[in-house]
């Protein structure tokens, strides 16, 4: 019996010897293997993005040199979560991206959405308003179409319902008043925050953003739903209605 454990250590050992072996065929210059180190024993920071989706391929693709594939990736979506994001389609029609590589991104992606969406639920969304801009980013910032949602909160300010209410064409999407209070009031909300995108990239509020919230406003405080604040979402930084004096 005291061999047993002995016995087992070396069968695993021996294991890790031939992957070992096996790694350092397909790499001979060690890259992946430090690319490894540097991940278990770095923060947020020890990877460069283009090396987060490089690793992911890894794992996905074990035969190749996936780095120049990863740099690719990163121009043609324009970004970390621009690949997170982007269609497994979209993916699989690059050379060299087929089902499971496409796959391993896109369960990143749901990784860090749903993440980011429990950290958002955890506290009153007022409280941890950077936890509830970044979720919005991974969400929202890389989409090439205008998605506008509405996060429904209750009397203590915490989330409970994140309605996506429609998903628009490029440049147009459509808001209706009285389907927003009226969801507020079936659901027994007590305040609202609105979100849309701008898939230009800019979140620099049109007059049109500032009218329609204006309007929301108005029909919420008339049946005692506040409405906090109107949240624009582009790639390049995000924009609070409330927090500029537009409303």
């Amino acid at each position: 019996m005291n061999d047993e454990p002995r016995l087992f250590d070396e069968r695993r050992d021996a294991s890790e010897d031939k992957n070992r072996v096996r790694e350092k065929g397909l790499d001979p210059s060690g890259h992946r293997a430090r690319l490894r180190q540097r991940l278990l024993e770095g923060g947020d920071v020890s990877l460069a993005d283009h090396e987060i989706i490089e690793y992911l391929l890894m794992t996905a693709i074990p035969q190749k040199d996936v780095k120049p594939l990863a740099r690719m990736l990163i121009q043609r979506f324009g970004s970390l979560a621009g690949v997170f994001n982007a269609d497994p389609r979209a993916l699989m029609g690059i050379s060299g991206i087929k089902e499971t590589a496409a796959a391993a991104l896109k369960i990143a992606g749901i990784a860090a959405r749903r993440l980011a969406r429990e950290t958002v639920r955890e506290e009153p969304v007022l409280a941890s308003w950077q936890a509830l801009i970044d979720y919005l980013h991974i969400d929202m910032a890389h989409l090439n179409h205008e998605r506008v949602r509405v996060l429904y909160l209750n009397t203590q300010n915490r989330l409970i319902l994140d309605q996506i209410i429609s998903d628009g064409t490029l440049d147009e999407s459509a808001i209706y008043t009285r389907e927003i209070i009226h969801k507020a009031m079936e659901i027994g909300a007590a305040a609202l925050i609105l979100v849309h995108n701008h898939p230009s990239g800019s979140p620099k509020p049109s007059r049109a953003d500032i009218q329609i919230t204006q309007k929301i406003i108005e029909a919420g405080r008339l049946l005692g739903i506040t409405v906090h604040d109107h949240v624009i979402i582009g790639r390049e930084g995000h924009c609070s209605l409330k927090a500029q004096g537009l409303i």
